[in-house]
């Protein structure tokens, strides 16, 4: 597939933007991802569902019923933009947003680059293959996943070579900033990746929460 046209990314972008009055940036964004990603887990996962939803409540609290309305649109533009094509939709916006510049000085890695590393990692077809034959699935394991742009261009290269991602590619995504999780927790779930993203910190080796995709849920 092609990548997906900036035209949802924009109006994503022009959604927070607006919420910016009595909010920040910053904080609609992070707002957006998490009860984004709540509704999702909350679908699917209902071991977890009654505390999760108790901070979803919490979190709307923050925003006026008008306000609120907004954040189904944002969910429904990144919906199209992934349905256009494989691509890091919340990490270009996050960056569209100079976000970057207030929390950390933080970057995410361009997707351009991530296709060029997955397509190098990953091998051609026939090896693609064996791999597969020998369990039935491929693993990767992705110590700091940011907006989850490395697995994203790894199930697109699986995807180039005529293989089923969904049914063959099973991911590990850890992350220690919870904004993170849920970032790459929703693009995984929406490209129905089977994934567990953990919030932890992969040098410590300290895990402070699970976060388990319809894909892997429904998968078994």
């Amino acid at each position: 597939k092609q990548r997906p046209p900036p035209e949802h990314r924009r109006q994503t972008c022009k959604l927070i933007s607006g919420l910016a009055g009595r909010h920040s940036q910053w904080q609609v964004f992070a707002d957006f991802v998490e009860m984004a990603a709540i509704s999702l887990s909350n679908a699917v996962d209902f071991a977890q569902r009654e505390p999760r939803e108790a901070r979803y409540m919490e979190i709307v609290k923050r925003y006026s019923a008008d306000e609120l309305q907004k954040f189904p649109e944002m969910l429904g533009h990144l919906t199209l933009a992934l349905e256009g094509g494989f691509d890091d939709v919340l990490g270009r916006v996050f960056h569209a947003l100079e976000l970057h510049n207030k929390y950390q000085g933080q970057y995410f890695s361009p997707y351009d680059l991530c296709r060029m590393m997955a397509k190098m990692t990953l091998g051609d077809a026939s090896e693609i293959g064996e791999k597969i034959a020998a369990r039935g699935f491929l693993t990767a394991s992705e110590p700091a996943c940011g907006s989850g742009a490395m697995v994203i261009a790894l199930a697109h290269a699986i995807h180039e070579q005529g293989i089923n991602y969904q049914q063959h590619l099973h991911v590990t995504a850890i992350d220690v900033d919870i904004k993170c999780v849920h970032m790459a927790y929703l693009q995984f779930s929406l490209l129905h990746i089977p994934a567990v993203i953990v919030h932890g910190n992969a040098i410590s080796m300290e895990e402070f929460g699970h976060w388990y995709t319809p894909a892997h849920i429904m998968g078994g």
